[in-house]
């Protein structure tokens, strides 16, 4: 990165732009890549002042740098864009990266926008991405490859590689079809480089070759790219016509989205927010989860008062509810977490659901006397009080138990019923298992305390 791109870097820049100096601007930018600038925008630019930096650059290097930044500056800065400047974009960008770029603009001129492209085909390529569900494999594909007819021979293929190649910056494999466009397979550069010009492609090309389908789901297609160690996948439709490929990079970015909307539905944020956000998107985005935790801890404090002449027999036991609670709590979490990272990267499947509570099961047995003990030697020893430490122990190792085959159980069950299971390994799992864990501790301790 040029000079690193210091904060002195962008200081010059923007000072050069509240000049209009454009000699010192274009001596600022060149050989700085537009992933680079894409970072800056994103870091120290508002949408005024990225909009005012993008007179300086060429319309390729603008849809470049619209492909990369965040969608939220993204949608504002395109509003600043006439109509007539945004069909440019898009008749500059990739067929992929275009159909971003036009999902974010307002409806009421989606159409106009498309009128005023001259590259018809991109504007019906644009058309046909954006119409595929969001989370397909037809919602991520790029248009732009390169194929062959099995029919034709090498002189023929060179040719329309020559001609093809212009309209794709990198050529990841060459696809090769029949007359009806069906993908048959595939056929290496190196092999239509090395064979005599009359040598068929029908003779040479590979008919192995792993595909999917425009309706299949983006985790299917980012497993199928992990399990075969590819860079490129094609994308065919129901009758395995090619309508076009998805590279790892397209993958990478969906995979990174899903991850921090798993994160922050974990951490029972409810919408994608960003640390940028207004005061109002971010508490908005929190509060129904912290509303549901406060009715939880409320009905909590009910169970408590119910064994109020409990703690009245012995006080001490008071001592023992945040471990009761906490314990609960973790030991649930950490089970939900193992089962959601299963689904996730498909090693458990939601049929699974009885051999998992099972293991669950023994693990939570496992550590739950492992835990009991701990406590009831503490308590025994230090506090010399064996009812109390019988009570704790026996509560721990039940809550332990409990919480363990309930945080399992819940994303199991939510996935099945095709729900997000990352919901289950937040807040919802440690308010029901703080709500379960101390009814089970005064319980338990009543039966002693008698």
């Amino acid at each position: 990165m040029k000079e690193e791109l210091t904060k002195q870097y962008v200081e010059e820049l923007k000072s050069y732009l509240a000049q209009d100096n454009e000699e010192k601007i274009l001596e600022l930018l060149e050989g700085v890549h537009p992933v680079e600038l894409a970072k800056i925008i994103e870091d120290e630019f508002n949408a005024e002042e990225a909009y005012h930096l993008f007179k300086y650059l060429s319309v390729e290097d603008v849809a470049d740098i619209l492909a990369e930044i965040d969608e939220d500056l993204r949608i504002k800065i395109l509003k600043l864009f006439s109509t007539s400047q945004i069909a440019s974009l898009l008749e500059y960008s990739e067929s992929d990266d275009a159909a971003d770029i036009f999902a974010d603009l307002p409806q009421e001129i989606k159409q106009e926008v498309l009128s005023k492209m001259d590259d018809v085909e991109q504007a019906g390529d644009i058309v046909e991405l954006t119409s595929y569900p969001e989370g397909t494999a037809g919602s991520i594909m790029a248009k732009e490859l390169i194929k062959v007819n099995i029919n034709w021979n090498i002189a023929t293929c060179i040719k329309e590689l020559r001609k093809q190649a212009e309209e794709v910056d990198k050529v990841y494999t060459i696809y090769v079809v029949d007359d009806n466009n069906v993908l048959k397979g595939r056929i290496s550069l190196k092999k239509i480089i090395l064979s005599p010009d009359d040598k068929l492609v029908k003779d040479i090309y590979e008919e192995d070759i792993i595909s999917v389908k425009a309706d299949d789901p983006i985790e299917l297609v980012a497993q199928k790219m992990k399990d075969y160690d590819l860079v490129v996948m094609p994308v065919v439709d129901e009758v395995n016509r090619l309508i076009g490929r998805i590279t790892i990079d397209d993958v990478v970015d969906v995979i990174e989205e899903e991850a921090e909307k798993d994160f922050q539905m974990a951490s029972g944020i409810t919408e994608n927010v960003d640390a940028s956000d207004s005061v109002w998107i971010l508490s908005r985005s929190r509060l129904p989860w912290l509303m549901i935790g406060l009715m939880g801890e409320l009905i909590n404090s009910k169970v408590i008062s119910g064994y109020e002449s409990e703690i009245q027999v012995n006080p001490q036991m008071a001592f023992f509810m945040p471990l009761i609670a906490a314990m609960g709590g973790n030991a649930g979490v950490q089970s939900s977490a193992i089962v959601v990272q299963g689904l996730a990267n498909n090693s458990m499947k939601p049929d699974d659901l009885f051999s998992k509570l099972f293991k669950e099961f023994l693990v939570a047995l496992l550590n739950g006397l492992i835990c009991a003990v701990v406590v009831f030697g503490f308590n025994y020893f230090v506090l010399h009080d064996l009812q109390l430490s019988k009570s704790v122990s026996i509560s721990l190792f039940t809550v332990i138990i409990f919480a363990s085959i309930f945080g399992a159980f819940v994303p199991l069950t939510l996935s099945k019923f095709k729900i997000d299971p990352a919901l289950a390994t937040g807040p919802f799992i440690t308010t029901a298992n703080d709500i379960v864990g101390i009814f089970i501790y005064f319980y338990v301790g009543s039966l002693f305390y008698a």
